[in-house]
């Protein structure tokens, strides 16, 4: 390759690079401007909070993972389209419905911002998979999830689902977590003492109490 033709190909990866990360400046900016618009006020800062856990568990996670931990939840901002617990027989359902139902609207967002479509299926299935995992990728976006909902999600469940049903909710994101990342969430120091005492309570059960095999309602 002569040196013309090696300059004009290092240019145009350049102009293909700047293009992608511009790219996928809106996909982020067009998530947040949807989450803003969500009824439950806690979602916003939860989609920039798991992506603070994703960069927090790994440094180095790629583009696909960030985009995947700000719109994991994205379909709770849609009244129009998220799904309802009601429609469901179990909690575990629902919230299969729930992930399948984000993953096909960031598969939307990311058609319509024009993204290539190798990173848009990593998208959709890390979204898919965020609460069950499955993959070392898809595990880490669950883990940085769960975290999250204790860290920042935790206080505004309480004021609306009560004691017992908060206390269901904790032990089922506590069995989707390792006992390394069991003592994130048990180091957590919350201003509220009734959620203080419903997670040590929870993270000091033994793993075979009933409640954790007893999903919310």
């Amino acid at each position: 390759m002569s040196n013309i033709g090696f300059t004009q190909g290092m240019m145009d990866m350049e102009i293909t690079g700047r293009k992608q990360m511009r790219d996928i400046y809106y996909v982020k900016k067009k998530i947040g401007d949807l989450i803003k618009e969500s009824h439950v006020p806690e979602d916003l800062i939860h989609s920039k909070n798991t992506l603070e856990w994703l960069l927090e568990l790994k440094a180095d996670a790629d583009n696909a993972l960030k985009i995947a931990a700000l719109g994991h939840d994205i379909e709770r901002a849609m009244e129009g389209r998220k799904v309802k617990r009601k429609d469901y027989r179990s909690y575990d359902e629902f919230k299969d419905a729930h992930a399948l139902n984000s993953a096909r609207i960031m598969a939307e967002i990311m058609e319509e911002c024009e993204m290539p479509e190798d990173l848009a299926d990593d998208v959709f299935f890390l979204v898919r998979h965020h609460e069950r995992g499955g993959t070392e990728r898809a595990n880490l976006l669950k883990a940085a999830d769960t975290i999250s909902f204790f860290h920042v999600n935790l206080p505004h469940y309480f004021m609306r689902e009560g004691e017992e049903e908060t206390k269901r909710r904790c032990m089922w994101g506590l069995r989707k977590l390792p006992v390394n990342l069991k003592k994130v969430v048990a180091g957590f120091d919350y201003q509220n003492q009734e959620i203080a005492a419903i997670v040590k309570s929870c993270t000091d059960l033994h793993p075979t109490n009933y409640l954790l095999n007893k999903a919310p309602h």
